[in-house]
């Protein structure tokens, strides 16, 4: 019987994601993917009509496998849905998809020239998601508001991309596990949005609410824009 398409187009992009972590996006031609994958040139390009598109949908793939993964490890984590898990569960997600990583930290040597398409120069609905999410629960007060959002935000990045920095040059007989620097990073976020008090069984539950909304609301974001990058809608 025919390959599915939708089978046929995940196949072409694991190929593509273990080809350019290897070798990276500027070393990794069409014709590699398709002798990695076991197709036809041609047949990449009745899904993707360029290079850039394919590996915009292996992007967006990817973000909704990383969103998929977090909103997963939140519901299971028994200290329920909280900002804590979300910015713990987001840095475990990003250490274990390296080609995301290499985005978020702009490793040339990966991502190479796509580095100027206006894909990867957009606000990634992630951090735009993120952003919401913080200003929904100071909304309702439900983390402290005495710091404008700009600088709970700019503190946040600032935790985030240092986690990922931090692991990188930090001495071997020091380095602590991805896990712990993940745990750390979520430690420091929540230290320095705590409003100061404890938050009562309907402040919880409101928190776990907003939680749940923006975990589904930027994974549903990312489905949709996947599919119809790969015409799988």
């Amino acid at each position: 019987m025919p390959e599915n398409r939708g089978v046929r187009a995940e196949r072409v992009l694991d190929a593509a994601a273990e080809l350019i972590v290897r070798w990276g996006y500027d070393k990794t031609t069409i014709e590699d993917i398709a002798r990695a994958a076991g197709v036809a040139k041609g047949t990449i390009y009745l899904h993707w009509k360029t290079r850039e598109d394919l590996f915009i949908a292996l992007l967006r793939r990817e973000r909704v496998a990383l969103m998929t993964d977090v909103q997963q490890r939140v519901a299971g984590d028994p200290a329920g849905a909280t900002l804590r898990s979300v910015i713990e569960k987001i840095a475990v997600a990003y250490v274990r998809r390296p080609l995301l990583k290499a985005v978020l930290l702009r490793d040339m040597e990966v991502i190479g020239k796509l580095s100027r398409q206006r894909e990867l120069q957009r606000t990634p609905k992630l951090q735009r998601g993120l952003a919401r999410y913080v200003a929904d629960l100071r909304d309702l007060k439900l983390v402290r508001t005495d710091l404008d959002l700009h600088a709970q935000l700019a503190v946040l990045s600032a935790v985030f991309l240092g986690f990922f920095g931090t692991a990188a040059v930090m001495p071997a007989e020091y380095a602590l596990g991805e896990e712990q620097m993940a745990a750390l990073s979520a430690e420091t976020v929540a230290r320095m949005l705590d409003r100061g008090t404890a938050l009562d069984d309907g402040e919880r539950t409101a928190v776990a609410d907003i939680t749940d909304r923006f975990l589904a609301g930027t994974l549903a974001e990312e489905r949709a824009k996947y599919e119809q990058m790969s015409g799988l809608e």
